[in-house]
């Protein structure tokens, strides 16, 4: 029987076909999230989600331009039709495939998979296979989306949400922590049985939240907390913004933000005040010692008017580092003669 890493080296495969058809990496998952929803509604028997007329066998039937113009309106109109959860998974969908006979083989090959091993596998453990082997492909970007699952299982582990409890991630990619805290309750509850029904149905609907601020990242949140059952809001908007400002108390949040900022270096709306502060108060922002000596470290300079952003500092004392004072080699010596570490 093939596993999930069988399979999902099978999907991943499909990605050449994309590439031929002038997809990008970034796009490779997105493209195939939109084809694996309808075949997946169709092996776990909840295509009553979607409208009748837009499902897989519907797709599978059409056959070259006429393939292609099905699928394209098939994108749009489902962005506005059938449950809630159909129509935020579509939301905005597009496809970037051009040519009819590379849709078609994509869903052939999709529909040839072993199935049955897959479900039996797990639909939800196939599906983040696929994230994190686009996460792995470095060319696709997409690894910031992504943290490790093994990192991501220590963390619930030591933080042991528990039932009842609401887990929120405000940066939640593609859902990884999600998906862990709520394997890691049903692990406790066997398989929420042990609990009473209002309590799984709090544990399905409402015990999960998540904010998102990519489009295309949602989307592929979405998809992985319905193959894990997970019906929580999982909306998409800037943390830092109103959307975070609206956002209910909860008792768990497990996340690991981005380290980038909006717009390729500006500060974070919210935080400008103490970003700026932070900056004012030293002007090198790492360290990395290149001596037994003391007296020698590295240190960036960080000051916006430096021209060499390279520059040497020395410790003025082997005192504790948050008191150590620093003398730039670089023109910002010029400027200010030491900075405080």
């Amino acid at each position: 029987m093939p596993t999930t890493q069988d399979i999902v080296q099978k999907l991943w495969n499909l990605c050449h076909v994309l590439r031929d058809d002038g997809i990008t990496y970034h796009e490779y998952v997105t493209e195939l999230t939109y084809l694996l929803f309808l075949k997946m509604a169709k092996e776990t028997e909840t295509e009553g989600q979607i409208p009748k007329g837009y499902r897989w066998d519907d797709l599978t039937k059409k056959d070259g331009v006429e393939l292609l113009t099905f699928y394209k309106q098939l994108l749009i109109d489902l962005g506005g039709k059938g449950s809630g959860r159909v129509q935020a998974i579509f939301a905005n969908a597009s496809t970037s495939f051009r040519q009819p006979r590379h849709l078609k083989q994509v869903v052939s090959d999709i529909d040839s998979l072993d199935w049955y091993s897959a479900k039996h596998e797990g639909l939800g453990d196939l599906y983040e296979g696929l994230l994190e082997k686009n996460a792995e492909e470095t060319k696709s970007g997409a690894g910031q989306y992504f943290t490790p699952r093994p990192l991501i299982d220590a963390i619930v582990a030591l933080i042991k949400p528990a039932p009842g409890e609401r887990v929120q991630d405000p940066a939640v990619g593609t859902g990884g922590f999600l998906t862990a805290a709520d394997r890691y309750v049903r692990s406790m509850t066997d398989d929420y049985h042990d609990l009473k029904t209002a309590q799984q149905n709090f544990q399905r609907r409402e015990a999960f939240s998540g904010v998102e601020l990519v489009p295309d990242v949602q989307r592929l949140c979405l998809m992985n907390a319905m193959l894990h059952d997970i019906e929580g809001d999982i909306v998409l908007g800037d943390t830092l913004g109103p959307t975070g400002e609206s956002l209910p108390k909860v008792d768990v949040i497990l996340s690991n933000p981005p380290f980038g900022t909006k717009k390729g270096g500006a500060a974070p709306r919210g935080a400008t005040s103490r970003t700026r502060r932070a900056t004012s108060s030293s002007s090198f922002s790492s360290t990395s010692t290149v001596a037994s000596s003391p007296a020698a470290v590295r240190r960036w300079c960080s000051r916006t008017t430096c021209s060499s952003k390279k520059a040497w500092g020395r410790r003025s004392a082997p005192t504790s580092w948050t008191s150590a004072t620093f003398t730039p080699s670089c023109a910002c010596r010029r400027a200010s003669s030491t900075h405080r570490a």
